[in-house]
């Protein structure tokens, strides 16, 4: 069977003119065209919301090895491309598409663009469920924070002061694209529960998140501005306690901030079969593996 580690790339998007292109590198308008002439075009469902809002590697972690570093190396470009008509956003680090959504509801002066699928770009200190490639093309890849906010373990890992700054942080993410912060995430949770002015942990923003598949125990969602989280579960690689362990799947879906607590916890994002209604702002272990959902940089 496969060790997750291995990457699989599904096929680039014929995108359509005019693309938004954020290059990377003096050859990514090369690589733009290479990846809009090649496989299938993917479609993103329009978002139509059902509520009265609409809107338009296995193992241990380790340092940075030699075949990590190679397989980023080999990228064409750091760049990405942005199809707003299709709602497809094409990573040129390894020619993945995703889909996106606009979420803008009515009434609200929010509107910001997310990826509706999580990021499956392999980095050190990423892992597939239970080692399993497969589980990466369905939920996407799992990071520790580290990973996710695009440092090492010895830079930002648990128990070590890790300074980002006040800017946005693109960590993992496709250039133009960020990791949100804790206050985007309570900006979203805020933007698409319109019973709440400021957030509360008491909202119904989870249930309008989440995908209307997968979740255990009637737990799904009516995923009202296809965000479509899906319940990709977590793992813990903490030696105090689990080791490695993954679990959850089916049950929680986790999603990392780019803000830190303090050296050993940073805050994420939890959505939960038991508390279907509701999306919840919290601090957890950097040791942790959770999803990254990235949002597109302001103009």
């Amino acid at each position: 069977g496969d060790d997750g580690e291995t990457s699989v790339l599904s096929s680039s998007a014929k995108v359509t003119e005019p693309a938004e292109v954020t290059d990377g590198s003096s050859d990514s308008r090369e690589a733009s065209n290479d990846a809009q002439s090649s496989g299938n075009e993917k479609s993103s469902s329009s978002v139509t919301p059902k509520s009265a809002k609409s809107s338009s590697s296995s193992g241990e972690p380790k340092s940075s090895s030699s075949s990590d570093m190679a397989e980023t190396a080999s990228s064409s470009s750091d760049g990405s491309i942005y199809d707003a008509s299709a709602n497809i956003l094409t990573d040129l680090r390894d020619g993945r598409n995703y889909k996106t959504t606009t979420i803008a509801p009515v009434g609200t002066n929010y509107s910001e663009v997310w990826m509706a699928e999580n990021l499956n770009y392999r980095t050190e200190n990423s892992f597939c469920y239970k080692d399993k490639f497969e589980n990466c093309d369905k939920y996407g890849r799992l990071y520790l924070w580290s990973a996710a906010v695009g440092k090492t373990l010895e830079e930002c890992g648990y128990g070590h002061k890790c300074d980002l700054g006040t800017d946005f942080v693109r960590g993992v993410c496709p250039k133009g694209w960020h990791l949100p912060s804790k206050s985007e995430w309570e900006n979203l949770i805020v933007a698409v529960d319109d019973s709440i002015t400021e957030y509360t942990s008491d909202n119904k923003a989870g249930r309008m998140l989440k995908s209307t598949t997968d979740w255990t125990f009637d737990g799904n969602g009516d995923d009202s501005y296809s965000f479509s989280a899906l319940p990709a579960g977590e793992r813990d690689i903490s030696t105090y306690f689990y080791n490695g362990y993954y679990g959850e799947e089916s049950k929680y879906a986790r999603f990392w901030s780019s803000t830190v607590r303090n050296d050993n916890w940073a805050y994420q994002m939890s959505l939960f079969y038991y508390r279907s209604d509701n999306a919840i702002l919290n601090d957890n272990s950097k040791d942790m593996g959770f999803s990254v959902r990235c949002v597109k940089d302001s103009e």
